[in-house]
């Protein structure tokens, strides 16, 4: 399935949720942001999986935090790629953000961060200074 049939597959609810997971996720943003300006792309994305959440009675599991702060991540992996990447290259040079347990997540926020149902409901940033490659540490 390429990116436009992904998203509309998504949008119109033709996605199952028990084959939906955290990878299918990833994908999905990238789709996005392939498509969409990074602020289209990040309400678009938001809304549907808000949306998705609702359709299966589980409206309180969407994340925000968890949401917006994999888009950025997706985002500037984009940007330092230098060129337009198919969904493959892209996977292929950034595993981690596949990855749902333990999350690359951890590295930036606390548990208890992101347990908390602010950051459910609301963007929080980083509560963790996360050590930058080649910086150091």
């Amino acid at each position: 399935m390429n990116g436009e049939e992904l998203i509309a597959a998504f949008e119109s609810g033709r996605t199952a949720a028990d084959t939906f997971h955290h990878s299918d996720h990833v994908r999905l943003a990238f789709e996005y942001l392939c498509k969409y300006s990074p602020i289209e792309a990040l309400d678009k994305f938001s809304a549907s999986l808000k949306g998705f959440a609702a359709a299966q009675g589980k409206a309180d599991r969407y994340h925000e935090t968890i949401t917006w702060a994999y888009l950025f991540l997706i985002r500037q992996r984009m940007a330092q790629a230098g060129s337009a990447q198919t969904w493959e290259q892209f996977a292929g040079q950034n595993p981690d953000l596949l990855v749902w347990r333990p999350s690359l997540l951890e590295r930036f926020y606390s548990r208890q961060t992101l347990d908390s149902d602010l950051a459910r409901k609301t963007f929080l940033f980083p509560d963790r200074v996360a050590s930058v490659p080649g910086g150091g540490d």
